[in-house]
């Protein structure tokens, strides 16, 4: 296993906190992001600091009773560091212990975490409306630095994010805290090879607490028979604790999961493969969508209400799960992982090209035209999709009438020509009818580019070819290499 003795990334993450608790006034930190993300670990490693004084508590999901009564000793002891509490003890009401806060506060900078504060809104929903009021007539007087964190986004979003949640306004800021990006990989796994990361990544997306059960001196394959294809593993029961946290009927979702994770993009055919209603199916994509596992994409030139929308699993450990693990139980169950391994072991080339390569091309297009990498800046980098053609990268300014389409390969050869040639015959498919737009072409090609196709590069780059209403700006390739190295420095200089 991958031991992370030391604290890596998080700079900007750290840098807030540090910025917020100098204030010397009260202050509301809401703390948000997925299960398994690193919300605890970065609260624990900051207040660890010398200079901090903090009161950490996590909720259980438990009865409001004992959740009162595990706050109330939490406090009783920091104010008594010398005295311990008696099992029993717990204040009458949350008011009581809140402003026994307020007064611990009262001289000296303190900073509360409170950890999955959501188990505490499932059974006490009028908490936030309560802690709104104890937050302007008291919490707000004191040094109080407050910190509610929960990895339950629609609940956070409810209680204490939205213009209608009781505690809207009184937050000085909201962190979403995000998982780690694929230019953090070389830093957590120096001896892999560029693409053992990128299936790494494929597999186990940027969750820091999955990257600590890698052996990063085994391969990728003896990870995934480790990790996945071993009876009894954590990792197996990862899925169903994640839908457990937003949902009470789990085999449905699942159901709709594995149905994406196949290929099955449309309600109606996710309709007809999980054989749920369509009415039904809508819901679950609904709450999916909310919790954060899935999105609905539309091609980049077209509207959000396009109906040419497709869905498709966000999250990377459950979109590798229920495309290779998840119809194999019976299978793992007795034993034999090694069958299971040789059929990942054929697709997985595939699936990194369909899902992973594409997603980072499309990362280092928009940051690219951040930091001018690149001749034309996109605001926005997605997909197109047509009856007549498909571009997995696509970056589109609108104001600036800009364009931007990569082809992007994962096989492990040079690409030839042909597929540039494709490419630009794609144009006028692609190019929105309104305006007259320049068009800058990029090619991804896992192990570069034969000499044709960078013949074919330069003669893009030299000759503009053009249509009705678009003109060429040029053509850059790529290989994994520099985008690589690219990703590695690009993620630096933003801190995390």
């Amino acid at each position: 296993m991958a031991k992370f003795q030391e604290f890596k990334g998080r700079t900007r993450e750290l840098k807030l906190l540090d910025e917020l608790w100098a204030t010397q006034d009260a202050t509301l930190l809401i703390l948000y992001g997925r299960r398994r993300v690193g919300k605890t670990r970065l609260l624990r490693h900051w207040s660890q600091q010398e200079g901090i004084r903090a009161l950490y508590w996590v909720a259980e999901p438990s009865s409001a009773l004992d959740q009162l009564r595990s706050f109330s000793q939490a406090v009783y002891r920091f104010a008594n560091p010398n005295r311990p509490a008696p099992p029993e003890f717990s204040y009458a009401t949350w008011e009581q212990a809140w402003e026994q806060v307020a007064h611990l506060a009262q001289q000296e900078r303190l900073a509360l975490l409170v950890d999955e504060f959501t188990h505490v809104l499932e059974v006490e929903p009028s908490l936030a409306g309560r802690l709104q009021n104890l937050w302007d007539s008291t919490l707000s007087q004191s040094n109080l630095f407050l910190v509610l964190c929960g990895s339950h986004p629609g609940m956070m979003n409810r209680h204490l994010l939205s213009y209608h949640a009781p505690l809207y306004g009184r937050a000085i800021r909201q962190l979403h805290l995000q998982p780690f990006s694929f230019g953090n990989t070389r830093d957590f796994f120096p001896g892999y090879a560029a693409g053992e990361r990128v299936a790494i990544y494929a597999i186990f997306g940027g969750i820091p607490a999955y990257w600590e059960l890698v052996d990063p001196a085994a391969s990728v394959s003896d990870n995934i028979r480790h990790l996945l294809l071993t009876p009894g593993n954590l990792l197996q029961a990862e899925p169903r604790l994640l839908l457990q946290d937003f949902v009470r009927e789990p085999h449905n979702y699942a159901s709709i999961l594995q149905a994406i994770a196949t290929g099955f993009r449309s309600q109606k055919e996710i309709s007809r493969h999980s054989g749920l209603t369509q009415g039904h199916v809508s819901m679950y994509l609904s709450n999916l969508q909310e919790a954060g596992f899935v999105e609905r994409r539309t091609p980049v030139t077209a509207g959000d209400r396009s109906r040419l929308g497709r869905y498709h699993i966000s999250d990377p450990y459950l979109r590798f799960y229920y495309r290779f693990v998840a119809a194999r139980q019976a299978q793992l169950a007795m034993g034999e992982a090694d069958l299971a391994l040789v059929e990942i072991e054929q697709h997985l080339l595939d699936f990194i090209g369909l899902h992973t390569w594409a997603e980072l091309c499309r990362e280092w297009t928009l940051r690219a035209g951040v930091r001018q990498a690149i001749p034309l800046a996109a605001g926005q980098v997605g997909s197109v999709w047509t009856r007549r053609a498909q571009v997995e990268v696509v970056g589109i300014h609108s104001m600036t009438r800009s364009l931007i389409l990569g082809e992007c390969q994962w096989q492990p050869r040079p690409v030839e020509r042909p597929a540039l040639v494709e490419l630009v015959g794609k144009t006028a498919e692609v190019v929105p009818a309104e305006g007259q737009w320049q068009v800058y072409y990029l090619g991804f090609g896992r192990e570069g580019w034969t000499a044709g196709a960078q013949d074919y590069a330069r003669e893009v780059a030299a000759a503009g070819p053009g249509g009705a209403n678009w003109q060429a700006a040029g053509m850059r390739l790529l290989d994994l290499a520099q985008l690589d190295a690219d990703l590695q420095e690009w993620v630096g200089t933003d801190g995390w």
